[in-house]
């Protein structure tokens, strides 16, 4: 992700998004490699979601067919089970063997050695640019901090 990145801040939360990726509304980022493949991770609000991951798993083999919003593995943490869902259509490659050794990786370094899985095919329409994520960010930022307020 060479192209640098956006700074951005909402409330307590403070990253920094990587201007090349795409980003589904599902909270994914897919960066574009060679030969139609997309590498693709849980963004940094994805993983404040979900906290600390101790495992994970692929129930897809490489080479399998996956449709977008299809369940390709889970990541457990310690406040929960969370499914893998593709935000691309096309071939499931590989999941990302570093996770093997240190799932943790996925929290520290969402945006570099904690990515997910790679699949080469098309990702889904509704995913967007670093634009359209910071807007979904807000709205989902601003939705949570309402529903704080209503329980105070």
């Amino acid at each position: 992700m060479a192209e640098g990145t956006v700074f951005y801040k909402r409330a307590t939360f403070v990253t920094h998004l990587p201007k090349g990726a795409l980003f589904s509304p599902s909270h994914y980022w897919l960066v574009a490699e060679e030969g139609g493949v997309w590498r693709v991770g849980f963004t940094k609000f994805a993983t404040r979601m979900l906290g600390d991951l101790v495992d994970h798993q692929f129930e897809k083999v490489c080479g399998a067919n996956v449709d977008s919003g299809e369940i390709v593995g889970s990541v457990e943490g310690f406040k929960a089970i969370s499914d893998l869902y593709s935000p691309v259509s096309g071939k499931f490659i590989e999941g990302n063997p570093a996770l093997q050794l240190d799932p943790d990786v996925i929290g520290s370094d969402p945006y570099g050695a904690g990515w997910l899985f790679r699949i080469e095919g098309a990702p889904d329409a509704r995913c967007g640019d670093v634009e359209s994520y910071r807007q979904l960010l807000d709205a989902t930022i601003d939705r949570m901090l309402e529903k704080v307020a209503v329980e105070e």
